[in-house]
C-alpha cells in the first residue's frame, strides 16, 4: 500500500518509510474502485438466470451452456495473482483500466455472440480482464485514503460492494432478462465500464512500487496454469463426481504445478510472489481464514435460490428479490465493521462474525418443505449475510496490512484468490454433500434435506474457521496495524 509508512506488525514485512501521495478525490476514486469490483463479481452469478434463453436462442447443449458460467471462473481464478503482481510492476491505474477494457469489450462480444463458441470466448475474456482489473481495485481503495479510520471505511466499502454484487446477481439477471433480452445481462456492463473508464483515467492516480523489477515468467506461468488447473478440476465434480478421472487429473496436476511454483519461487532472484509475505502472520492467518469462511459462504447464495425456486416454488426474478434483503444484511454488515473494529479489535470482529453467520446457517438448516418466508428464507438469510458483512472488512484489513508497498497489488491478488478458490471448492463440495443428502431424490422433500444438510456442514465449517481466527489471527501485541485507529487488535 502506498500513502503513510507502514505500521509496525510483529512477523510482518519490513516496510520503508514512504511519502503520502493520496489522489485530490479520493472518494471518487474508491467509487470507481468499487464500480470495478461490484461488475466483477456479479457476472460470477448474473448470467445463471439468462442461461436457458442462451441454450434456446444460440442452440447449446447442456454441457456447453455449464462453461458460460466456467469459462468466466477458470479464467478469473487462474490469472488472479498474475494480475496483481502486474499491478506492482506495471502500475495499478494502468492495469486497472486495462483490465476495465478487455472486461468491457468481451462484454460486447459476449451480448452480440451469434454462436456458443464465440459466448464462451467472450466468458473466458471476460474472466481474463476481471482477473487483471480485480487486484488492482484494492490496492486503489487502500492507497486512496490515509491510514486510520478512513481507510478502515474504504475497505468495507470495497467489502460490502463485492458482497452486495454476489447477491445481487440473480435479481440482476431476472430482471434484464425478463424485461429487456439475455443479451442485456452482458450488455449492462459496457455503459457502466465505459463510465468507470473515464473517471479511472482521469482522477486515479498511477502508483507501482516494483520500478526496475522483472516480471517472473516462470513463476507466472506455473501459478497461472496451476491454479486454472485446479480451477477446471473442481467445476467437474458437478457433471464428474470427485473419483473420476476428469476431475483427479486437473486436480493433482493443479496441486503439482501449485507445488513447483512454491519451489521456483523459493530460488527465484525477482520472485511472481515472494515466500517472505507469508511471514507475516497477518497475512498468511487471515489468507487461509478468507478461503474457510469463502468456502462456506459463496455456497450459501447458490443453495437459497434453489431453495426458493425448486422447493417453494418461486420464479427466478422473485428469488431474486426474496433475496434482497439478505443483500442489504452484507452491507449493513461490512459498514457497521469499520465502526466497531475500534472497540472490539479485528480478531474479535473477525471471530465474532464467523460464529453470527454459523447461527444463521444453523438457522437455514432447519429449512422445512413447506416453509414459509419469514422464517426460512428472510430471517436466516439476514442473520447469515450481516455475520459476512462483519468479518469480510476486518479480514481484508488484516490481509493487506502486512504487505510492503512493493507487493501490495501482489497481495490483493492473494485476497481475491483466497475467496474465489475458497468459494469454489466449497459450492463443489457442498453440492456433493446436498446430493448425498437428497439420496438422489427430486421431490421438495428430499431436496430440502439435502440443502439443509449442505447449510449444517456450511455451519461446521464456520465454526472452525471461527476456532482458527481465535487462535491463529495476532493478537493485541503483534497486529496493532492502527489502519483502523488502533482497530486490528
Amino acid at each position: 500500500m502506498t500513502g503513510m509508512a507502514q505500521p509496525r506488525i510483529e512477523n510482518a514485512v519490513s516496510v520503508p518509510a514512504a511519502a503520502p501521495q493520496l489522489p485530490a478525490r479520493p472518494w471518487a476514486v474508491i467509487l470507481a474502485a468499487c464500480a470495478g469490483t461490484f461488475l466483477v463479481v456479479l457476472d460470477v452469478s448474473v448470467v445463471n438466470v439468462a442461461l436457458p434463453s442462451m441454450r434456446s436462442d444460440l442452440a447449446m447443449s447442456a454441457l456447453a451452456l455449464q462453461w458460460v458460467v466456467n469459462a468466466y471462473s477458470i479464467a478469473f481464478s487462474g490469472f488472479m495473482l498474475l494480475g496483481g503482481r502486474a499491478a506492482d510492476l506495471f502500475g495499478r491505474k494502468r492495469m486497472f483500466l486495462l483490465g476495465l477494457a478487455v472486461f468491457t469489450l468481451a462484454s460486447v462480444a459476449g451480448g452480440l455472440a451469434q454462436e456458443g463458441w464465440q459466448l464462451l470466448a467472450a466468458r473466458a475474456a471476460q474472466g481474463l480482464g476481471a482477473a487483471v482489473l480485480s487486484p488492482a481495485t484494492l490496492t486503489i481503495v487502500t492507497s486512496a485514503v490515509p491510514e486510520g479510520s478512513a481507510r478502515t471505511r474504504a475497505i468495507g466499502t470495497w467489502s460490502a460492494v463485492g458482497a452486495g454484487g454476489g447477491a445481487a446477481g440473480g435479481l440482476v439477471g431476472g430482471l434484464l432478462t425478463d424485461l429487456l433480452d439475455w443479451r442485456w445481462v452482458l450488455l449492462i456492463n459496457v455503459p457502466v465500464g465505459v463510465a468507470v473508464l473515464i473517471v479511472g483515467a482521469l482522477w486515479i492516480p498511477e502508483a507501482r512500487s516494483g520500478a526496475g523489477r522483472r516480471l517472473d515468467l516462470p513463476g507466472a506461468v506455473l501459478v497461472t496454469t496451476g491454479l486454472a488447473a485446479f480451477a477446471y478440476g473442481v467445476v467437474q465434480t458437478e457433471q464428474a463426481g470427485w473419483a473420476a478421472a476428469r476431475t483427479l487429473v486437473p486436480l493433482l496436476g493443479g496441486v503439482l504445478l501449485l507445488a513447483a511454483f512454491v519451489a521456483v519461487e523459493s530460488r527465484a532472484r525477482e520472485p511472481l510472489m515472494p515466500l517472505k509475505v507469508f511471514r507475516s502472520r497477518a497475512v498468511a492467518s487471515a489468507n487461509v481464514a478468507l478461503f474457510v469462511v469463502g468456502s462456506a459462504t459463496f455456497a450459501s447464495w447458490f443453495f437459497m435460490t434453489l431453495y426458493a425456486q425448486n422447493v417453494l416454488g418461486y420464479a427466478p426474478l422473485a428469488a431474486g428479490a426474496a433475496l434482497m434483503p439478505s443483500s442489504a444484511g452484507v452491507i449493513l454488515g461490512a459498514k457497521l465493521a469499520p465502526r466497531l473494529m475500534p472497540a472490539l479489535g479485528a480478531r474479535r470482529l473477525a471471530v465474532g462474525g464467523a460464529l453470527l453467520t454459523a447461527t444463521g446457517f444453523a438457522w437455514q438448516s432447519l429449512m422445512d418443505p413447506d416453509g414459509a418466508y419469514l422464517t426460512d428464507v428472510l430471517g436466516p438469510g439476514i442473520l447469515m449475510m450481516t455475520g459476512v458483512g462483519l468479518l469480510l472488512t476486518p479480514l481484508a484489513a488484516m490481509a493487506t496490512s502486512g504487505a510492503a508497498p512493493g507487493d501490495a497489488g501482489l497481495v490483493s491478488g492473494l485476497v481475491n484468490t483466497s475467496r474465489t478458490m475458497g468459494g469454489a471448492v466449497g459450492l463443489a463440495v457442498l453440492s456433493t454433500v446436498a446430493a448425498a443428502g437428497a439420496a438422489g431424490a427430486a421431490t421438495p422433500e428430499a431436496l430440502t434435506a439435502g440443502y439443509a444438510l449442505a447449510f449444517r456442514t456450511g455451519a461446521g465449517v464456520l465454526l472452525a474457521a471461527a476456532l482458527l481466527m481465535l487462535l491463529w489471527l495476532p493478537r493485541p501485541a503483534t497486529a496493532a496495524t492502527r489502519a483502523a485507529g488502533g482497530a486490528v487488535r
